[in-house]
């Protein structure tokens, strides 16, 4: 996740007070380094059928998935392993019966407890279960205004039902957060989804690039090009901007593409050129991609995943292993290359100067397109001139091609991939 307002607040000071803030660390204990954060996908079904969903979901029940007891039992392991998040998500997850029994019990082992849901099932009723709950974030997706929405939603209704849902938690004092993906087909929609945001007191806006998983990789044909992304994030700054020369408190984060912090870092080098230094230091420190390091997935059938767009790269199961020793093992390829620093990227993404920001990016997308998860991110919106290679070089990088439903085998051994 990259916290956008978080950057906007430092700015802000330092404009203000002609010095950049210093850096907080959180403090660690004497058991190490915190463990990842933990996107937890305990039911597969949902009332919905999206077009986006990286876990296919639709509505019937899936076997196999984990029970309450097991379920309790990973909790416990992960408390251990110094677990701080835990993200309770589908599927629906509010259509798993137990749902506030695992939220009560995660609450109680001081666990910073989010739900992520569709809000369409969230009436009163539901509002005031959510609440007593005491989820410490509830993040609802809206895929545009209502049209827009309804038609990604397939279900007619849907926005009002997630706007309401929204309303319902505001009203009972919950932290709320909209979430929405851009691709070509609702990028018209993020003007006024931002104004909606605003004018209905909306604690978070959580805009998610498009990642080639599940639908989302049926659909990348559909992805939002280059420049819609580039205004798509002129817009976020400077609303976040705004909001932070004004004391507001609204959070603007983004997903699922790295690019995003070198891209702020040219956005400050154009407008307040003495501090692009510290905020790349920040920049540097937040390190970019976080997969298979410090954000992790678990699955309804409890497999585990480097995080949740890898649905089709298994790294064990907690049925078999602790996650504890899932997460630790670097024998398996891809964590090992995941966790490597730096990591064995290739392409352009090898060359770019802003590497030790971003990561490399988004290996899922490399992977999805290529077969090679360690290939150049086709979803990086830099132009080559801007990360230190030849201008006009950009004719011969990856294409975002159309999804083909022909089946490959990929095997990652060693810093390679073979198809």
């Amino acid at each position: 996740m990259f916290r956008i307002s978080q950057y906007m607040r430092e700015l802000a000071h330092a404009e203000k007070t002609g010095h950049y803030p210093e850096a907080v660390h959180a403090r660690r204990g004497s058991g190490g380094a915190p463990g990842p954060v933990v996107i937890w996908n305990l039911i597969r079904r949902c009332n919905l059928t999206c077009k986006h969903c990286y876990a296919l979901s639709a509505d019937h029940d899936y076997e196999g998935e984990l029970s309450t007891s097991e379920v309790f039992g990973v909790m416990d392991d992960l408390k251990d392993y110094r677990v701080p998040v835990l993200i309770l998500s589908g599927g629906e997850p509010l259509m798993r019966p137990d749902i506030f029994e695992i939220a009560e019990r995660a609450k109680a082992m001081k666990f910073y407890t989010g739900l992520s849901t569709n809000g369409t099932l969230i009436d009163e009723a539901m509002a005031d279960r959510v609440a007593a709950t005491g989820f410490d974030y509830v993040g609802i997706s809206l895929d545009g205004l209502r049209e827009t929405h309804d038609h990604f939603r397939r279900l007619e209704g849907a926005f009002e039902r997630s706007l309401a849902a929204v309303r319902h938690l505001h009203a009972r004092s919950v932290k709320v957060g909209l979430r929405f993906t851009m691709t070509a087909m609702n990028a018209h929609d993020l003007p006024a989804l931002l104004d909606l945001m605003r004018a209905e007191q909306v604690d978070k806006f959580y805009f998610s690039h498009l990642n080639y998983a599940g639908r989302g990789n049926i659909h990348r044909g559909k992805d939002a090009q280059f420049q819609a992304t580039r205004n798509a994030l002129d817009m976020l700054f400077e609303r976040a901007w705004q909001a932070a020369l004004e004391g507001r408190e609204e959070d603007y984060v983004t997903g699922n593409n790295d690019a995003d912090g070198p891209y702020l870092s040219q956005w400050v080098r154009a407008r307040m050129p003495q501090w692009e230094a510290p905020l790349r230091e920040r920049l540097v420190a937040w390190g970019g991609n976080s997969s298979g390091v410090n954000v992790a997935n678990i699955d309804n059938l409890g497999s585990v995943h480097p995080d949740t767009m890898w649905w089709h790269h298994d790294l064990g199961n907690v049925r078999q292993r602790p996650f504890s020793a899932i997460w630790s093992d670097t024998s398996e390829p891809l964590m090992a290359g995941l966790k490597a620093h730096p990591r064995p990227v290739g392409g352009r993404c090898a060359q770019c100067h802003y590497f030790d920001l971003c990561g490399g990016n988004t290996r899922v997308r490399a992977q999805q397109l290529t077969g090679d998860a360690w290939a150049e991110d086709p979803g990086c919106y830099l132009r080559d001139d801007e990360i230190g290679l030849a201008a006009g070089s950009d004719a011969s990088r990856v294409a975002v091609t159309p999804f083909r439903n022909a089946r490959q085998t990929i095997r990652i051994v060693a810093g390679e991939t073979h198809v």
